[in-house]
């Protein structure tokens, strides 16, 4: 059975909040990294499924405690200071591995992060960044180099994303191929063919500006994390 609480915690003096699933006793523990909009049902929701699959969920909190976007314009306000510095962003990741990696209910030698659109490129960074996570998983992420990636990427990186995703284009992701070789990374990259931007969302409807939901693309995603997953824990 599982069960979830909410877990208020502070870095740098800010107060974040988590949403945890689990089942009761220490297991490898999934890091959910939010949208643009900050942690919503939809995190929550796919950290109950994580529990669902025999491990602990942690849905984490970069924005601060109660803080979700309500439009284009206030979500893009949200992530604008994480994409231009993304030092910040990794060490603001950081704390959040440290925050879940203390909870009763983690493994703490074993963490992985799954994310979701800028949750995507969040997990991304966690592994160009050297983070202490053994895998990380992108749905739909956006795929742009922060500068910083070091030299051996230790994590198993895995990305599913969407041949027409208008906001990571075929050049984004040769590029992206390029960085993970010549950081010697174990990864790999599925991509679904006509599919665009948020395809795991059921609430992706604006073709024009990108983002649709794919009922196919969602069921094959997440049967290749719960692969990936396998791979690292199983």
């Amino acid at each position: 059975m599982v069960d979830t609480r909410v877990h208020d915690y502070d870095i740098d003096g800010k107060t974040y909040q988590a949403f945890i699933a689990h089942n009761g006793a220490p297991a490898p523990t999934i890091l959910i990294c939010h949208a643009w909009a900050g942690r919503s049902d939809f995190e929550n929701d796919k950290a109950r499924a994580i529990a669902g699959l025999g491990y602990t969920g942690v849905a984490i909190d970069l924005f601060g405690k109660g803080v979700l976007g309500t439009s284009t314009e206030e979500n893009q306000a949200l992530i604008e200071p994480f994409v231009g510095d993304r030092a910040m962003l990794q060490k603001r990741l950081a704390g959040n591995i440290a925050m879940a990696k203390s909870l009763a209910e983690a493994d703490a030698g074993r963490v992985a992060a799954i994310g979701f659109c800028f949750g995507g490129l969040c997990v991304l960074d966690m592994a160009r960044s050297g983070a202490a996570v053994d895998g990380v998983v992108s749905f739909h992420g956006l795929l742009g180099a922060p500068g910083n990636t070091i030299d051996k990427i230790d994590a198993k990186v895995l990305a599913l994303h969407g041949w027409d995703d208008p906001m990571a284009p075929p050049s984004d992701v040769e590029a992206f191929g390029a960085e993970m070789n010549a950081a010697k990374a174990d990864w790999q990259l599925h991509a679904y063919g006509g599919v665009l931007h948020a395809f795991t969302n059921p609430a992706a409807a604006d073709p024009d500006f990108g983002t649709v939901f794919d009922a196919d693309a969602d069921r094959r995603s997440w049967t290749a994390m719960q692969n990936f997953l396998n791979e690292l824990y199983g």
